[in-house]
């Protein structure tokens, strides 16, 4: 398998947690790619993501499997399901339901990110940029209140969750998430222990 990706991706670092710690990473060779936003890349949106999204899984038989929830879906079946996702049950949709949420908080970062560096300064819009972080921030408040976060066995949601606080250390510094949220620091202090979290961190900014 193949997996296209950047290091810098908090998507793709979810799902090159998840290889790990299902004992996949070896079988998967890792491709780096590099996207920009407004810049065109007809090729991969034609031949593996037509929405121009990284991560994408290409199996053996050639076939594409995304997003990034999905291949982790997809990697927890076949090392024997239920792993890091419930199979079924009431937890099944929590951990999802979850999961949707954190992906959220992603998406909004990533769209803050782009109003910041990449739109034109004359087309900038602060209203809906404000907007966006305070959907990330709420976010990162559910999680707060989550006490099980840190006694709980390893599952999708608390990877997802790392790679929103690693984005956020790694793209807003000075955000002030530290100072919020202790139950969080804590969390993602604990899971920086382990060698999956370490070896995907994005590299220095």
């Amino acid at each position: 398998m193949k997996l296209v990706f950047s290091p810098t991706s908090p998507f793709a670092r979810k799902v090159r947690i998840a290889a790990i710690e299902l004992g996949l990473i070896d079988t998967i060779e890792l491709v780096p790619a590099v996207f920009a936003p407004g810049q065109p890349n007809n090729d991969y949106s034609r031949d593996f993501n037509p929405l121009k999204k990284l991560p994408v899984l290409i199996l053996d038989d050639g076939d594409v499997i995304l997003d990034s929830y999905v291949i982790v879906e997809y990697l927890d079946e076949i090392a024997g399901g239920g792993k890091l996702i419930p199979a079924s049950g009431p937890a099944r949709w929590k951990i999802k339901t979850d999961h949707s949420i954190l992906q959220g908080i992603l998406d909004s970062m990533v769209l803050y990110r782009y109003e910041k560096v990449a739109r034109p300064k004359e087309f900038y819009w602060q209203a809906w940029a404000d907007d966006h972080w305070q959907r990330a921030w709420t976010g990162m408040a559910h999680f707060e209140r989550q006490s099980d976060l840190l006694s709980r066995p390893l599952d999708v949601v608390q990877i997802a969750l790392t790679c929103v606080l690693g984005y956020a250390d790694f793209r807003f510094a000075d955000c002030g998430w530290r100072n919020a949220y202790p139950n969080l620091v804590a969390f993602h202090d604990k899971m920086m222990q382990r060698p999956s979290v370490k070896v995907s961190a994005p590299p220095a900014a």
